[in-house]
């Protein structure tokens, strides 16, 4: 006499077997071609039943532009009421623009060049830092452009901390470095 299969057997081994089956589809689809978006030549034609509250999507801000009197050429722009800084070629074109954090201690406003560069250190406040550009000195203390190892912004500092770090993001660390050689000017503004 032959054994019989129980029911849920039966159901469990084919819901088994449907789910593998929808895994290896899902694996090929994935590989597929996949649809693009319609080019300028197929745009949908708008009908009158149009959602009226459709908004197109706002135009990102145009980054700030250069401070008036920050010199000309190949430069660092720093402007200490904005905290931020500009990499500006040759022709005078700003190629990139970021935020910084800077420390307690700022420069004055003025013109310096890079004096030194240092690929990596610990920062007065125990962080490790890459990409350190020094520009200035004030109080005792030096400034120069730096960022943390692991992108992080700066913790804040104690109240009577004194420190000169200028910290930005690690993508921004990196292109700052790419940019300015010993002798690149900064030019500081307020």
């Amino acid at each position: 006499m032959a054994a019989r299969i129980p029911s849920w057997a039966w159901v469990s081994g084919l819901t088994v077997g449907a789910v593998a089956a929808v895994a290896v589809l899902a694996v090929k689809a994935d590989q597929g071609s996949h649809p693009t978006a319609p080019t300028a030549d197929h745009r949908p034609v708008s009908s009158a039943s149009a959602s009226p509250s459709a908004k197109p999507k706002p135009k990102p801000a145009a980054p700030p532009a250069v401070p008036a009197d920050s010199g000309v050429g190949h430069r660092i722009v720093y402007a200490l009421a904005q905290k931020r800084v500009w990499l500006v070629d040759e022709s005078d074109k700003p190629t990139r623009t970021f935020p910084v954090w800077p420390g307690t201690v700022s420069p004055d406003p003025g013109a310096y060049v890079i004096s030194q560069r240092v690929p990596s250190t610990t920062g007065s406040d125990g962080v490790q830092i890459e990409h350190i550009m020094y520009f200035a000195g004030k109080s005792g203390v030096f400034i120069a452009f730096s960022n943390a190892v692991d992108g992080a912004s700066p913790p804040p500092a104690a109240a009577d901390a004194k420190t000169g770090g200028i910290r930005m993001g690690k993508p921004d660390g990196t292109a700052l470095w790419n940019f300015a050689e010993r002798g690149t000017r900064v030019e500081v503004v307020s």
